[in-house]
């Protein structure tokens, strides 16, 4: 059965009536409300809006790259995901402009960089390491954190604590914890991180049925693109509980999703009306298999999946 459609687009009806105008970081402008939640039963399908096609290798590999501890763009580039393309190339733009103001001395070392498009700007991290080094690192953001938190900026991977790893270790021997958590909120590196994490943590829940262990999921998300992103992070999330309760030999069960600001950017508002309308289809099944989390790997099919046509919207960075 298919409820999650229908919450969905219940909530792009509540925010396209009741959502109040409101500036944001971009410029663009938004339709928003406070608060919202959805919940979704694992065992009525995989949690995949079939209102529209989504767009699953990118979803796919944006999760590895976060279990990965991978902090820069080039593993996204190289595996076909955009997501993060916009924000690279505007944190290497703003780098330069604010040297080109300045007429700082660094301004030669960015050299020709300047005239880049974001398409010439991707293909240099693509195929120069040394430029995908520098330019393509978006700082301490999801992946850092979730598997190398420290309280201040340090290295990927060095000396900080792996809540990936420790959170499947308390599953295993502790499942019954209030303190299955994994948090990306990290005060101490927020200002060294090109976007602060718009989901900021995730919680986990156990219960035991019938002999059986089954594993829950619930995560807060700051700021919410309802249009775009969240149907990516609904998914996404899915996908990580499915791969965690693979890893301890549980079943999957509630997803659950907190929602802060919560919004409809208004370039985005006819898009929303036009997926209103659509009827929904069944939700397909997720088959995972060589699952490797603690590597980032995994190999994944969507079986008998069945949408609508994807609705192409901006993206505002």
């Amino acid at each position: 059965m298919n409820t999650l459609d229908k919450q969905y687009q219940d909530l792009l009806k509540t925010i396209l009536e009741y959502g109040v105008e409101k500036d944001d970081r971009t410029g663009t402008g938004t339709k928003s409300i406070f608060g919202y939640t959805i919940r979704h039963n694992m065992q009525d399908g995989f949690p995949l809006l079939t209102t529209k096609k989504m767009a699953v290798k990118t979803m796919m590999t944006e999760l590895k790259w976060f279990l990965k501890g991978d902090t820069n763009i080039k593993y996204l580039v190289n595996n076909g995901c955009k997501v993060w393309n916009g924000d690279a190339y505007k944190k290497y733009r703003d780098a330069y402009e604010i040297e080109s103001r300045e007429n700082n001395s660094k301004l030669e070392e960015l050299h020709m960089l300047s005239n880049l498009t974001e398409v010439e700007f991707i293909d240099r991290i693509k195929d120069d390491d040394a430029f995908a080094e520098e330019w393509g690192e978006l700082g301490p953001i999801y992946g850092k954190q979730w598997r190398s938190w420290s309280p201040v900026a340090g290295e990927i991977n060095k000396g900080g604590k792996d809540q990936i790893k420790e959170l499947i270790k308390n599953l295993k021997e502790n499942p019954d914890s209030r303190r299955l958590m994994v948090s990306a909120w990290n005060v101490g590196e927020l200002s060294e991180m090109t976007l602060p994490p718009c989901h900021y943590g995730f919680q986990m829940y156990t219960r035991e049925l019938h002999g059986q262990r089954y594993l829950s999921l619930m995560w807060n998300q700051r700021s919410c693109d309802v249009f775009l992103g969240i149907p990516f992070n609904i998914s996404s999330y899915g996908a990580l509980l499915c791969l965690i309760a693979e890893e301890i030999g549980m079943i999957p069960d509630q997803l659950i999703g907190n929602l802060g600001d919560t919004h409809l950017y208004s370039n985005h508002l006819d898009q929303a009306k036009e997926q209103i309308e659509r009827t929904s289809f069944e939700l397909p099944q997720l088959k995972i298999s060589n699952v490797d989390i603690l590597n980032g790997e995994f190999d994944y099919e969507i079986l008998n999946y069945e949408s609508h046509p994807s609705i192409k919207a901006p993206l505002s960075n």
